[in-house]
């Protein structure tokens, strides 16, 4: 059965479920009205017959009957809900498979325009990898997920999540509930930051005394009431206790405001995140990766998920006190907010400094989760070989992933050994640019440990780096000539060695770059054009870097005969009838026809005035 096949019918499987769903929760909604009325009716009737104590009995039988069908509404809503996201995450698979994307989210909060190849690669975007990829729905899923794509990763890391990945390729139930329980509620993509803030923070403890108040002075405020109610003590009495519970109040108002305002925004979240992890704990797979995750969502004696839901219970608990009835008529009376106090830095000295270690751990499964589901959906992707070498990349049939795979033409190539250059000449709309990002999307994708789209795929962890849109800023007053400059520039930077006395550079900076330069220097003479061109290709030539550079300049092809550090392909078009042919297939020399004139002519322009 073909991916597309099984996402049709789990589509129709889960809209059937949610029109079950829905017909029962509607009878059950009927029930509880019905159930309501007859109920007060029940209570009204026996009281004007002066049954009180079968008047009682009603009105306990009407509430807990009220409660049992509510909890089960509440349930069949959650399966409802449930069904009808699984129904909208096979229509989006289904839809990705023809690249296009139902889920809104695109990564652009991830990118940069001065990043190294994140903007020329589409990494983000509307059309991008991270779009392609992601099937998260936590900010740290996300966050994970977009840290793949944009910073390479050592071998053994990579390596590791391709195994957790096969792992989890044929998981599609447990993937797809993961990913409905995570939808459901639409605040569980916010950042933990401020939960977490608080969790950890180092606060002073609270008063001793008070473990004592919270209990002793709503206990007298209440027997005031109630000798008021008899008549024993006057209202006055009440209010003065009140008073007083305003002022102990009013000792950890302060307090209490930072611990609601860190923990509101989330706390909606709580309950779905519990879900989450849950589901999270339940991971089958004996990879390093996956048994880490659930090593990771542990802690002392309880589960990640039950210390959630508590947290989830206590931070509901606390923000009642944001609604002013509930304040004024029981929060003051009962010393809500102390108890809570109390309760919180309770959870937070057992479980606070394991927090951010939790939501680390599902975003990183969620991450896997995303690799993945692009493979199941990819059945004829391949799982690259990430060599050890110094540089190698050598692939069979490679094509772009963002293209439907009905229309993309795939290539091969091999590029091994530092300081080689791949020269592409073509004509133009040939494919030249489109073959250099096939290249480097498919070496992000193998770099983040996805699977890639060719037959056979062999790389080295390398640095991509890439100059291929470059573009005039009126902000920074700079042309499109002197932007593509200051790639060039950055570029230079990255091939120069790393003295041992530098310590600021991270480990990836030592590996080899591949870069990718299309229509090189395109914004100056022909003649400078073509002495730069040289001049930076010799000068890699003397680096670790490899890469590609597309050109319309035929000269920088004979560098292959004088130093045989270049090597030259090139795309072609043909005219056939009067219109241009392209094949998009790559072929080994110079190119040796153009298409300029013909396109040119096309749209109006005389060429023969020239010759005249």
């Amino acid at each position: 059965m073909t991916p597309e096949t099984t996402f049709q019918d789990r589509q129709q499987q889960f809209s059937k479920a949610e029109q079950a769903a829905q017909r029962q929760h509607n009878q059950l909604a009927f029930w509880r009205l019905v159930w309501f009325i007859g109920s007060v009716a029940a209570v009204w009737l026996l009281i004007r017959l002066d049954y009180q104590l079968g008047a009682v009995v009603a009105f306990l039988t009407g509430i807990v009957g009220f409660l049992i069908l509510l909890k089960k509404h509440q349930s069949v809503r959650r399966e409802r809900d449930l069904s009808h996201q699984l129904v909208f995450i096979n229509q989006d698979e289904a839809a990705r498979l023809k690249r296009q994307y139902l889920r809104p989210e695109t990564g652009d909060l991830f990118g940069s325009p001065t990043h190294h190849y994140s903007g020329d690669l589409d990494v983000f975007g509307k059309h991008s990898l991270f779009r392609l990829l992601n099937r998260t729905h936590t900010y740290e899923g996300q966050s994970r997920l977009a840290t793949w794509l944009k910073v390479p990763s050592n071998p053994d890391a990579i390596r590791l999540r391709q195994q957790a990945a096969t792992e989890l390729k044929p998981q599609i139930d447990w993937r797809q509930q993961l990913e409905a329980l995570a939808d459901i509620e639409e605040t569980i993509g916010r950042s933990p930051d401020a939960l977490i803030k608080w969790a950890i923070a180092e606060t002073s403890p609270l008063p001793g005394y008070l473990n004592v108040v919270r209990f002793l002075f709503p206990a007298i405020t209440l027997g005031l009431f109630v000798a008021w109610l008899l008549g024993y003590v006057p209202g006055t009495a009440v209010l003065v206790s009140l008073a007083v519970h305003g002022l102990i109040l009013s000792q950890t108002a302060a307090k209490t405001k930072d611990a609601s305002e860190q923990t509101f925004e989330i706390s909606a979240a709580l309950r779905a995140f519990q879900s989450l992890i849950k589901q999270a704990e339940q991971v089958q797979g004996d990879s390093v990766r996956l048994r880490a995750i659930r090593e990771a969502l542990t802690s002392k004696d309880r589960s990640a998920s039950e210390a959630i839901g508590q947290l989830s219970q206590l931070t509901e608990g606390l923000n009642y006190r944001r609604n002013p009835y509930f304040f004024l008529l029981f929060g003051i009376a009962s010393l809500w907010d102390i108890h809570y106090l109390f309760r919180l830095e309770r959870w937070r000295q057992q479980y606070g400094p394991d927090l951010s270690r939790w939501f680390k751990a599902l975003g990183e499964l969620e991450a896997l989760n995303s690799l993945a589901g692009f493979a199941y959906a990819n059945p004829t992707y391949t799982t690259p070989d990430i060599v050890d070498d110094e540089f190698l990349l050598d692939f069979t049939q490679a094509s772009h992933p963002l293209l439907p795979p009905d229309r993309s033409v795939a290539n091969s190539l091999t590029l091994s050994g530092a300081g080689q250059t791949v020269l592409i000449t073509g004509s133009n709309m040939s494919g030249k640019s489109t073959f250099l990002r096939t290249i480097g999307a498919n070496v992000v994708l193998a770099l983040a440990g996805a699977v890639v789209s060719a037959d056979r795929f062999w790389c080295s962890p390398v640095r991509v780096f890439t100059s291929m849109r470059t573009q005039d800023s009126l902000e920074e007053s700079t042309s499109s000539f002197y932007a593509e400059l200051k790639r060039l520039q950055t570029l230079i930077g990255l091939t120069k060695p790393i003295t041992s006395t530098d310590q600021s550079r991270l480990p990836q900076d030592r590996l080899p770059v591949l870069y990718f330069l299309d229509e090189i220097l395109k914004g100056t003479n022909s003649a400078d054009r073509h002495r730069g061109a040289e001049a930076l290709i010799r000068q890699l030539h003397q680096t670790t870097a490899s890469g590609f550079v597309s050109t319309h300049d035929l000269e920088l092809g004979q560098l292959t005969d004088a130093d045989n550090f270049v090597r030259n392909f090139h795309f072609q078009s043909d005219l056939h009838d009067g219109e241009l042919v392209f094949d998009y297939k790559l072929r080994n020399g110079i190119c040796e026809s153009f298409n300029a004139s013909q396109l040119m002519k096309a749209i109006g322009i005389e060429m023969d005035v020239v010759k005249k």
